[in-house]
């Protein structure tokens, strides 16, 4: 039997300041890992920027949400319409495993397994600071992420502000304080 078990579609803490989130994402491989790599295939569901694939590499993610879905919703209040973070590639294994340093907030890391057809993506999100950050990048990983599934998929995603907000509340009720 060569059945996953369903996947939790919510950000989970493994532990105290560390959010793990899955995605099942039409294959093959390659193609997922340009969307994590390729500047303007991640510009479509997260951020672009171009990435040099070496090892300690710095470079910058330039986020512009309001463009991820048509229409765009109302970017709630306190987030700018263009945010910039510089980065650095922690950790390379193409096209299984990239690491990169989240600016001031932690360290993620992405992870590819094949699953017949399809990829698991694993995302992990560490060393988050607190609470708040843990519910503003919960909310943000998952949208960004149900974005991903849509694009890959062919479908056009959410939008992602009423999204984001949405989820923002759902992750502070799920959330320990």
């Amino acid at each position: 039997m060569n059945e996953l078990a369903p996947l939790e579609p919510y950000g989970v803490l493994i532990a105290p300041a560390t959010l793990k989130m899955e995605r099942l994402l039409l294959g093959p491989i390659e193609q997922v890992w340009a969307y994590l790599t390729e500047s303007d295939l991640r510009r479509q569901w997260l951020a672009a920027g171009d990435m040099p694939m070496k090892l300690d590499a710095s470079f910058e993610l330039v986020w512009r949400n309001d463009d991820l879905s048509d229409p765009p919703s109302k970017r709630p209040e306190g987030f700018s319409e263009v945010q910039r973070m510089g980065s650095r590639i922690t950790e390379l294994d193409p096209p299984r495993r990239l690491a990169i340093s989240w600016g001031n907030s932690g360290d993620i890391s992405f992870d590819l397994e094949p699953k017949g057809k399809d990829v698991l993506l694993t995302v992990i999100h560490r060393s988050l600071p607190d609470r708040a950050a843990i519910l503003m990048f919960g909310a943000g990983w998952h949208m960004h992420l149900d974005t991903l599934v849509a694009r890959t998929s062919g479908n056009a995603p959410e939008p992602f502000w009423d999204g984001w907000s949405h989820l923002r509340t759902e992750y502070a009720r799920r959330m320990p304080a």
